[in-house]
């Protein structure tokens, strides 16, 4: 089950954390992985070869999602290199954390750009691909702070949560050419982001997940790999919640 054998994924923001599980687990599914980064070269360059040692296909790619002509021109030389694109995992983002009375104007816009402009370019550009082959598979990656909000995330879960809306458009728009659209939103998972966070700020995160343990990486990209792959090819314009209950 869940095999994507002969298909082309490319995953935005896959050097490191969530998407660099999901480049793992949809390579493991036979899938040829295209991992995306902006200056984590070598970190890129470490997961192709991971995979690559391991029997799957993988290359690194270069692009800043935030420079739409760039992503639109990336993606569209990796379709016409490789033949096809038939998986795009939106996972790139970033986090610029603070109180609303303290929000930086060119903070606010550089997340915009990035989580949402930039996720925006790279669906476009991959639907273009998808639709000449009248299928296709678009994932993107939210998070649970779009849907239950926190103090100090007001501009971010702006961001994430204009993904949500995304998502159910573009499900619409492309259905009848069997484009599936959805979305992902992780709640509190072990990155290298949540891993230098003290001690004390993770046990009083854990008191809100139900299922009492931080979550992993893989949980996030299992989801993913399930919701590529032909047997998800009647979901669409859905979210899924992968927090351990931290939200319902």
């Amino acid at each position: 089950m869940f095999r994507l054998d002969g298909k082309v994924a490319i995953v935005t923001g896959g050097s490191r954390g969530i998407g660099r599980a999901c480049c793992e687990a949809l390579a493991a599914q036979g899938a040829t992985v295209v991992v995306n980064y902006v200056r984590g070269e070598a970190a890129a360059n470490e997961v192709v070869e991971g995979i690559v040692a391991r029997g799957g296909k993988a290359e690194a790619a270069a692009f800043d999602i935030a420079d739409t002509k760039a992503s639109e021109a990336a993606i569209d030389a990796v379709a016409k290199r490789l033949g096809r694109l038939d998986i795009l995992v939106a996972n790139a983002g970033i986090a610029i954390d603070g109180l609303l009375l303290r929000l930086k104007d060119e903070d606010v816009t550089r997340m915009f750009d990035v989580n949402v402009k930039g996720s925006l370019a790279c669906a476009k550009a991959a639907t273009k691909v998808m639709m000449r082959a009248k299928t296709g598979r678009i994932i993107f990656v939210s998070s649970v702070i779009a849907e239950m909000g926190n103090v100090g995330q007001t501009a971010y879960a702006a961001t994430k949560a204009a993904l949500l809306g995304v998502t159910k458009s573009i499900a619409r728009e492309f259905a009848s050419r069997q484009i599936t659209v959805n979305a992902i939103t992780p709640g509190f998972i072990e990155t290298d982001m949540t891993h230098a966070m003290p001690e004390a700020m993770k046990e009083q995160v854990l008191k809100a997940i139900p299922l009492g343990r931080i979550g992993a990486a893989n949980d996030v990209a299992a989801a993913c790999a399930f919701l590529a792959s032909d047997e998800a090819a009647y979901m669409t314009g859905q979210v899924l919640r992968i927090n351990g209950g931290m939200y319902v």
